[in-house]
């Protein structure tokens, strides 16, 4: 698409960035260096300097080393909701070679299980509150040692700011047959020396597919370094900065902007477990918040309360995100409130984040934005695979220093999600898009059938797969639905059998799915229908009960 849109590049900002032969864990020992007694993380009334994170994360990894035997490259399943342990933990497996193994606390155990077999894990960190989840698997997995911490210990309960969320006030519970963080921390064991390198694999963040089954993103160093890197300078952060961690630090939007990027150059990380928009202005008010990464939804919540006007968020400097479009119209009521434009950026998981920014001086809205530092991106048609021209649609194409090495044990995908143009090797988004003659990208469509309901990825096939485990379900059909606050939403159609037919109710299977799956996959609403539309061979169409959706949506 040519280089039109540097002409609208942040003009205090280089257009290349060389990327260090540094290791992330190296990121966290290098600010600790300079910055040994400047606060690193601010939690719910406590603050933890940069030396004293540092120091944890040496215990941790020591006894991960010494008592539980996590070699080199052995993947280790990070199993916690947003909190300073997450943080130590996941720079602790980092500090022995491991690879983290991220996952969203509101998976089942069910879904845990897909991901431990899948990876081979024999270690997980968990909090305290999900161990009713975890435990059953160390009888029917590979998993032989969970690693348990609460989040109560690390918050300060006379100078709390905000409400807690009910896992944060939980005592820490004795436990049996466990390794309890606080007493891992008392043994102050010391790892060998450090001997990581920047083409070391570091993390898989999982992430839907073409095919029903998650798949995991091979990350070394040098792709998270990329856009750690980026992230800081596009966003242009200081060691004064304050961040706001609300987003949840297991995803890849979260673990780069809210995480990897405020230790690389030594800025505070205001954490919050749960998001909680009184909570969060209060924080940002006493904490004097600087950076607020997060998705729309976060925002429109946050500026849809009537108690907005009493938080003083003057020190606010930048906020912006992805994982959905930003209505225009919050858009320009967060203009009015505070003199700040939305900075929308569009990435992956197989991309570390970002792979487009809007310029923070000259952003434009619901927009995807321009490539980042070193990013090459094409618009194709994804049939011809030719280049289309301004304007016109096509899917979005990407090439960068911040792209993966492939999906995690699946080769036919890796074939697939590959394209070579012009001599080089690109990356098939499946998201369609065009761009403007700025070279400004848009979002359109989606080559594949996925849904995006508020920043979380939703593959329906696994939808369908759960719901016909109900025995009243002989057919299931699931879409995404346009939802003014989510972005979209979970709908499920389905045919019953005929001796389930009024005696089961929409709200039962509602019900009953939330007790199946994750919180963000359940279908929020339910239709049922005597039958679907079908091709001849009788394959469902989906796209059309989609469309008919939409179409009920604009009218």
């Amino acid at each position: 698409m040519g280089t039109q849109h540097f002409k609208f590049w942040p003009s205090r900002v280089s257009k290349v960035l060389a990327i260090p032969e540094t290791t992330i864990y190296e990121n966290l020992e290098i600010t600790a260096k300079k910055y040994p007694n400047k606060d690193a993380i601010y939690y719910y009334g406590a603050s933890y300097t940069y030396a004293s994170i540092l120091e944890q994360v040496t215990y941790v990894a020591g006894y991960l080393e010494q008592e539980l035997g996590v070699k080199p490259g052995d993947k280790v399943l990070l199993f916690m909701q947003n909190s300073p342990q997450f943080v130590i933990a996941y720079y602790a497996i980092l500090r022995v070679r491991g690879i983290v193994v991220p996952i969203n606390a509101m998976c089942t155990t069910e879904e845990l299980a897909f991901y431990v077999q899948d990876c081979q894990i024999k270690h997980a960190i968990i909090g305290q509150e999900l161990l009713i989840k975890v435990a059953p698997l160390k009888q029917t997995t590979t998993l032989e040692h969970i690693v348990v911490a609460a989040y109560y210990d690390y918050i300060a309960p006379a100078h709390v700011v905000g409400e807690l969320p009910p896992e944060v006030l939980t005592a820490p519970q004795t436990l049996e047959n466990d390794h309890v963080w606080q007493t891992i921390l008392k043994k102050k064991l010391i790892p060998s020396p450090f001997t990581g390198v920047s083409d070391d694999i570091i993390v898989l963040p999982y992430t839907s597919g073409t095919t029903s089954l998650p798949k995991g993103c091979v990350h070394t160093n040098k792709t998270i370094q990329a856009n750690t890197l980026g992230a800081f300078h596009w966003a242009t952060y200081t060691s004064n900065s304050v961040s706001l961690a609300a987003l949840p630090l297991f995803h890849i939007m979260g673990m780069i902007h809210c995480m990897n990027t405020p230790i690389y150059g030594g800025s505070a990380i205001v954490i919050m477990t749960r998001w909680h928009r009184d909570t969060a202005g209060q924080l940002m008010q006493a904490c004097g918040v600087s950076h607020w990464i997060n998705i729309s939804t976060m925002l429109i919540d946050f500026l849809s309360n009537p108690n907005y006007v009493q938080y003083d968020i003057s020190q606010l400097k930048l906020t912006g995100g992805g994982g959905a479009v930003l209505p225009a119209v919050v858009g320009e009521k967060l203009y009015e409130l505070t003199g700040l434009r939305y900075v929308e950026g569009y990435g992956l998981s197989e991309t570390a984040s970002q792979t487009h920014f809007n310029p923070p001086d000259r952003p434009k809205m619901q927009c995807l934005g321009i490539p980042s530092f070193g990013v090459e991106s094409l618009i194709i048609d994804p049939i011809t695979l030719q280049e289309v021209s301004v304007g016109e649609e096509g899917e979005i194409i990407v090439r960068g220093p911040q792209l993966f090495n492939g999906y995690y044990n699946r080769d036919a995908e890796n074939q697939d999600c590959f394209v070579e143009i012009n001599g080089e090797q690109y990356f098939r988004t499946g998201d369609i898009a065009k761009v403007d003659e700025e070279g400004y990208y848009f979002i359109v469509d989606r080559v594949k059938r996925m849904i995006n309901a508020a920043g979380f990825k939703v593959w329906p096939t696994e939808v369908e797969t759960v719901l016909y485990k109900h025995p009243a379900v002989q057919q299931a059909c699931v879409v995404g639905i346009p939802d003014e606050i989510r972005g979209e939403n979970v709908k499920a159609f389905v045919i019953l059998n005929e001796e389930a037919k009024g005696t089961v109710t929409e709200q039962d299977i509602i019900d009953w799915s939330k007790t199946q799956m994750a919180a963000y996959k359940y279908p929020r609403l339910v239709e049922f229908r005597d039958c679907f539309p079908t091709t001849s061979s009788g394959k469902i169409l989906w796209r059309q009960l989609q469309e008919e959706e939409k179409t009920v949506a604009k009218s």
